[in-house]
């Protein structure tokens, strides 16, 4: 097939348009049509305890928002997706990312908003019932395991101090150990400024911009003059003893803070990506199409469905997005104007940051496709740095700068993570009108804090140890397929309270069929290891036991939501509420 030889300044502008469309029109439809009080008080301004519940600004939300669900899957996805050829890549990015992930991330702000800031897992007890919030919880807890794995292991090898050559021969990795160096000056830097916050509660926010961008000056300086070298096992321990910190300490002391001037950062990497479209103008070297089933040299075969749409997942449609909107920004959002911006303009935001990925690996595309013996992080470091270096940045500084951006992605995704997985594991145990004080010992030890986030990280970090690459498939599939739970389960909500709910329908049918296929390949996949003698338990062994119990989790709660979704309005147990949430007459 011949290249794809469009301009990808064209392909930046035609993607930015639809992306601005989609917010400006649909967006606000749906912000309309389901109903927006600005008057009304928000669960972080009634239930502020300067903790879970803290209200802040619109930027501060946006930041953390923005932060936590653009993690390395905007950069991996597309770049990995690439193989297909680059127009079904950017078509799933652009329909994905308007009519289902930013549907998905805004529906369920705006229900926990509604619900009084709970999670997701709360919502389906309130509306669908308590057995089907437990399955739902459980397989939240067990997402957010492969999350923790996925994204610790990706981290912890961009932040690897050193090299082995096809030598043997061992080599300091200075872009890696700057990277790290930076990241952790990130934590310090981030509680100094949330102490700033809290000290001087007024600060107006180009206040809080100009501490932000002095404080990254800092640490960039910092990290190229004082790298610190460890390996990536090494990077394991620190990234979990952080994680653990982040997991429990109030969200005004490190996430919000750090999140603000992660954004920062980001959009810093996406200027230098739009630059260097702007002034190289790149053309699109990879294949417009390959084919919907593709061979491997050793006759295996890759097949466009479901393979596309669970590869591109954060750039389209993520479940781990719902959790952050639901389980943390729900919590700080101080005014319900907000959800627009923070829920669909965040999404609209990482959508454009898959479509950059895309780009720069086109851009470097060799023979129409993907180049070999790189990682997708490498490919996109090393693209969007020949970018920068073409407008006068020096190489090394470029490539330190888009190494530290990569690793805040997977870094501020993985603190967001860890809390929710704290929480779902405690939720597992509880019910929302259970006295805590009334508890039985147990019951208090396993919803502890403390207890919750080191059961949940000890066993993220036990799936680590097989390498994010082993991972990334199964954690693609069981992310989609909690879109599709997601979906379904704001479709009740929606219309047990009188509000629209038909845009979902068509999302979670599509998203449920791509899921399953994927998981039940997955499941395929890791018996014929096993069959062949050739399968590792921390890799295929805890890959089938978690796909096989997400499966059956999934099925559990999609047929109950099914089941109240057709039935509500229709028998007594399941008459509609109105929109204060009170029984409709």
């Amino acid at each position: 097939m011949a290249k794809g030889e469009m301009n990808s300044l064209f392909i930046l502008l035609f993607a930015a348009v639809a992306l601005m469309t989609g917010y400006l029109l649909y967006g606000r439809w749906l912000a309309k049509t389901w109903g927006v009080d600005p008057k009304a008080d928000t669960p972080a301004v009634r239930h502020n305890d300067g903790k879970d519940y803290a209200p802040a600004s619109r930027l501060t939300v946006f930041a953390h928002q923005f932060s936590s669900i653009a993690g390395a899957g905007p950069v991996q996805g597309p770049i990995l997706a690439a193989v297909f050829g680059w127009v079904p890549a950017l078509l799933w990015l652009l329909i994905g990312g308007i009519f289902f992930g930013a549907v998905q991330d805004f529906s369920a702000l705006y229900a926990s908003v509604k619900n009084d800031g709970k999670s997701i897992g709360l919502i389906i007890e309130k509306y669908i019932g308590k057995k089907g919030r437990q399955f739902f919880t459980l397989f939240c807890w067990l997402f957010s395991l492969l999350v923790i794995a996925a994204f610790t292991s990706m981290t912890s090898s961009t932040f690897n101090g050193f090299v082995t050559g096809s030598d043997g021969a061992v080599t300091q990795n200075f872009n890696g150990a700057a990277a790290a160096t930076i990241s952790f000056l990130f934590v310090g830097c981030a509680i100094v400024f949330g102490l700033i916050q809290k000290k001087f509660p007024n600060l107006k926010e180009w206040h809080k911009i100009v501490i932000s961008l002095a404080f990254i000056v800092f640490m960039f300086a910092a990290g190229m003059k004082m790298p610190v070298y460890l390996t990536a096992s090494q990077w394991n321990y620190v990234i979990m003893a952080y994680l653990f910190i982040a997991a429990v300490a109030p969200m005004w002391l490190l996430m919000q803070p750090r999140d603000y001037m992660t954004t920062f950062m980001f959009l810093g990497m996406i200027i230098g990506g739009v630059v260097g479209v702007f002034t190289g103008h790149p053309e699109m070297k990879l294949n417009a199409f390959n084919g919907f089933v593709l061979t491997s040299d050793a006759g295996a075969k890759t097949y466009m469905f479901p393979t596309l749409f669970v590869t591109v997942a954060c750039g389209a449609i993520s479940g781990f997005h719902s959790l952050v909107s639901s389980g943390t920004s729900s919590k700080t959002v101080s005014n319900e104007n907000d959800m627009l911006p923070v829920g669909y303009g965040a999404m609209i935001l990482e959508t454009l940051l898959g479509v950059i990925s895309l780009i720069v690996v086109g851009a470097v595309a060799v023979n129409g496709a993907v180049p070999s013996g790189l990682t997708p992080f490498q490919i996109f470091s090393q693209g969007v740095a020949g970018f920068l270096k073409n407008v006068g940045i020096p190489a090394s500084v470029a490539n330190v700068f888009m190494t530290m951006c990569i690793s805040a992605l997977a870094f501020s995704t993985l603190d967001s993570v860890g809390r929710i997985g704290r929480l779902s594991f405690q939720e597992l145990f509880t019910s929302d009108d259970e006295d805590p004080s009334a508890m039985p010992a147990w019951k208090k030890v396993v919803t502890n804090q403390y207890f919750a986030t080191a059961i949940t990280l000890f066993l993220g970090y036990v799936l680590c140890l097989g390498g994010y690459s082993n991972v990334w498939a199964l954690f693609g599939s069981a992310n989609q397929l909690l879109g599709a739970l997601v979906l379904i389960s704001i479709a009740v909500f929606m219309k047990a309270t009188n509000r629209k709910s038909w845009m979902f329908y068509f999302p979670m049918i599509f998203m449920f069929c791509v899921t399953f296929t994927a998981i039940v390949l997955n499941v395929i996949t890791n018996v014929k290891a096993y069959m062949a003698g050739t399968a590792v338990f921390l890799v295929n062994g805890l890959q089938l036991i978690v796909a096989v119990f997400l499966v059956v989790l999934a099925v559990i709660v999609a047929v109950h939501c099914v089941k109240i979704l057709v039935s509500i309005g229709k028998t007594p147990e399941t008459v509609k509420v109105g929109k204060d949430g009170k029984q409709a007459a």
